[in-house]
C-alpha cells in the first residue's frame, strides 16, 4: 500500500472523513473515490441544467435562419471533400 498526502486538512475535517468511512464500513480511499465520483458528476449535472435551462441568446426564427444558412453552407464544394493522394 501507498501513502499519499493531502495538504491542508485539519484535524476536525480528517476525523470526520475517518468516522464517515467507518459508518459507510469502506475504505477511506474508496470513499474518497466514490466522493471524487459523485462531486464530478453533480459539476457535470449542474453545467448542463445551467445550458438548457439558461435564457435565449437568439429568437426561434434567427435560429431558423441560421440553420438554413448553415445547410447551404455544407452544400457548397469544398466543405466536406476529402482530398485524393
Amino acid at each position: 500500500m501507498e501513502v499519499k498526502t493531502i495538504k491542508g486538512i485539519d484535524e476536525g475535517t480528517w476525523m470526520r472523513f475517518k468516522v464517515l468511512a467507518a459508518k459507510k464500513r469502506l475504505t477511506m480511499g474508496k470513499l474518497l473515490h466514490t466522493m471524487v465520483g459523485e462531486y464530478e458528476k453533480k459539476k457535470d449535472e449542474d453545467f448542463w441544467d445551467f445550458i438548457l435551462s439558461g435564457e435565449r441568446r437568439i429568437s426561434d426564427k434567427d435560429a431558423d435562419e441560421m440553420e438554413i444558412s448553415l445547410k447551404k453552407l455544407r452544400k457548397e464544394r469544398g466543405f466536406r471533400d476529402v482530398p485524393n493522394f
